[in-house]
């Protein structure tokens, strides 16, 4: 039997933390020790989060309280951890952030995308970044875990295949993606809050989503790519599309190939492809609550016109479930443990 580890989570008010929380607390190797809020100190876990209610009799502490734990998960806001993290650093020997300070290695990238020069460049090395599909010799090797985005996670896992067995041609690739609220923050609050949006659709992010820098680093080759993010009125889920093109000569069975050729084992990537019946394509729907990535595609034969689809659960699959998966694999751990939820349905 596997040795307990002990989990603390900084930020366990927001849904990055508090999804964390509601896998760690059904993961058998875990004990979460503690959790932590400003706002909500001395308030139990399901003020904030009452599907927990009856999970656990935890409160919620400051972050000066903080003691010392096997693994702490930092849910914070950008540029928190990366701003703080010398008093972090000597609470855990395994530690992963949530946020996007750490995910990019490209300098250049993260200007480009954030704004600013990196805060801590000197950083960068130790944490890896925590997408199990694509990166797992360096989730292996590296002391800490960046945890993705989740809209990155959706683009890469549904393209990464096809650019790494190379069946693209070197063409941009378009990319659009639509995002609940929990996915966007305050820029896609769903529409029932505000009546006259009631049933729209609203392009919150058109150019420069931040999410597009891990899509260009981590992508094979780094192909030229466009990011279009679409806010819907749900809460959870991504619908990521993708426009590419095939080589002349080059079919399905070419894409086929591709995708059992790099994700022949992985536990959590489905592909979605149906001839008949009503769910032949990806539907985030089906994927609330779990953390499997379901991917499909379809070719335009007289054109060589791709197009790839991904959904996703941006919470589980795109936040705290890949990052739960990443854990488990540097801890020796099936990859599997405590993440093997279904979805509902209908």
């Amino acid at each position: 039997m596997s040795e307990i580890k002990t989990v603390t989570i900084v930020g366990a008010s927001g849904y990055a933390g508090g999804e964390f929380l509601r896998l760690a607390l059904q993961h058998p190797y875990l004990e979460v020790q503690q959790v932590t809020s400003r706002t909500y100190a001395g308030q139990p876990v399901h003020f904030v989060h009452p599907n927990l209610r009856g999970a656990t009799n935890l409160k919620f502490t400051t972050p000066e309280a903080l003691e010392p734990t096997d693994v702490l998960v930092l849910a914070l806001p950008h540029g928190v951890a990366a701003r703080e993290f010398e008093r972090y650093q000597g609470l855990a020997p395994l530690i992963i952030d949530l946020s996007a300070d750490f995910r990019l290695k490209d300098l250049g990238l993260y200007e480009r995308f954030y704004g600013a020069p990196h805060p801590r460049p000197d950083l960068l090395e130790r944490f890896a970044y925590a997408n199990p599909e694509i990166n797992r010799a360096e989730i292996l090797a590296k002391p800490y875990l960046a945890g993705a985005g989740c809209t990155a996670t959706a683009t890469l896992l549904g393209l990464y295949p096809l650019f790494a067995e190379g069946v693209l041609l070197p063409k941009p690739v378009f990319v659009t993606v639509l995002v609940g609220s929990s996915a966007a923050g305050a820029q896609a609050t769903p529409a029932s809050h505000h009546p006259e949006r009631a049933g729209s659709l609203r392009v919150y992010k058109a150019t420069g989503h931040r999410h597009t820098a891990e899509v260009l680093e981590y992508l094979p080759g780094r192909p030229e790519v466009h990011l279009t993010a679409i806010a819907s009125e749900r809460v959870r889920g991504i619908l990521m599309t993708a426009q590419a093109f095939l080589p002349d000569g080059y079919s399905e069975r070419d894409v086929w190939a591709a995708y059992r050729a790099v994700y022949g084992e992985a536990p959590f990537i489905r592909i979605v492809k149906q001839k008949k019946g009503v769910h032949r394509y990806p539907d985030p729907k089906v994927l609330e609550g779990t953390n499997y990535c379901d991917i499909g595609f379809e070719l335009e034969p007289d054109t060589g016109r791709l197009v790839v689809i991904s959904a996703l659960d941006n919470l589980v699959k795109g936040t705290a479930g890949h990052a739960l998966q990443a854990l488990n694999l540097k801890l020796g751990w099936p990859e599997t443990l405590g993440l093997t939820y279904t979805g509902l349905h209908p």
